[in-house]
């Protein structure tokens, strides 16, 4: 579906200073409404993989585009303005756990062309007030500022490089999608938005193109900080 559509920097800095703009809801905890098994998880895509792939999420773009939509249709028909793409964990370093790094790319340029989709189909329905396709692109389950191990406090699992690489390939697969805007949501370690924001700017220059770029913090105790202080 081919649909006009404002410029996102310049309507959503327009609109922000008439409204309050709404954001959809959670997607992880929508999806396990469906209550799905692990062969609606695998579909065709992966039958055979060696990993058990139930609970991740995201994997649903390929393998169950259809309940993925459903839940942007109902976010949208509730009065979001943007809604996020099913890519929580769509980098390579979240993915590990699945034994799914070679899918990235696939997992977020398919989450962002149904998150498109249903962006077109609402804002065709209610022209005057246009939605928009916010990339997620979610912490990953790696801390770069907290060792894992409590015997070796120097200890990373993940360096800076290793998150800005793969922060990289997730943004510009999810440009690649059509997003309008990025969105580096729940940040627990401030290092590890550092790669992300590097990240997104080596996208955009190397593709000549900018988007809006919202951050998203989680603040974990009444002092205040994340969780890396």
């Amino acid at each position: 579906m081919s649909v006009s559509r404002p410029d996102p920097r310049t309507y959503l800095q327009a609109a922000l200073r008439e409204r309050i703009l709404f954001l959809d809801g959670a997607m992880g905890t929508a999806l396990q409404q469906y209550s799905l098994d692990e062969d609606a998880y695998r579909g065709e895509h992966f039958e055979n993989h060696a990993k058990d792939l139930k609970g991740n999420h995201d994997v649903l773009s390929l393998t169950r585009p259809s309940v993925v939509r459903e839940v942007h249709d109902a976010y949208l028909a509730a009065g979001a303005d943007l809604i996020e793409t099913n890519t929580f964990s769509s980098t390579a370093i979240a993915q590990a756990d699945y034994g799914l790094q070679s899918e990235v790319r696939a997992l977020n340029v398919a989450a962002a062309k149904i998150a498109r989709e249903a962006c077109d189909a609402a804002t065709a329905r209610t022209p005057d007030r246009p939605r928009f396709v916010a990339g997620a692109v979610g912490p990953t389950n790696r801390t770069l500022s907290i060792s894992p191990d409590v015997n070796d406090p120097g200890f990373r699992a993940a360096s800076f490089d290793e998150m800005r690489e793969a922060f990289a390939e997730q943004i510009d697969a999810l440009m690649e999608g059509g997003v309008d805007v990025l969105l580096i949501e729940t940040v627990i370690d401030t290092l590890n938005l550092k790669a992300a924001i590097v990240a997104t700017f080596e996208v955009f220059e190397r593709r000549g193109k900018e988007l809006p770029l919202i951050l998203s913090m989680t603040i974990t105790d009444k002092s205040g900080r994340t969780l890396s202080g």
